[in-house]
């Protein structure tokens, strides 16, 4: 598997996080805490699941406190998916 970019992370989060709120992707800040978007834990363990299914990797449980924004977690999960594919 090849290393995702952080843009592509972060246009896979917005769009994850639009269809949650039923709003256009251009409406998602990415700078804006998760807590903003109202995520509960259950909703961002789904999230993180499906994240993981995505990146075909596991990611730490907490990695959306961690990096509470889309942009710090896209930026994570680039790292953590360019470190997942030197390990291979």
């Amino acid at each position: 598997m090849t290393a995702i970019a952080a843009q592509s992370a972060q246009d896979w989060l917005v769009d994850k996080i639009a269809h949650r709120l039923g709003v256009e992707p251009a409406a998602v800040s990415v700078t804006a805490f998760f807590d903003d978007f109202d995520l509960d834990s259950t909703e961002a363990l789904i999230l993180a699941g499906e994240l993981e299914a995505w990146l075909g990797f596991e990611i730490a449980t907490t990695a959306l406190w961690y990096h509470p924004t889309i942009e710090q977690l896209a930026t994570y999960l680039a790292e953590a998916s360019g470190n997942h594919a030197a390990d291979r």
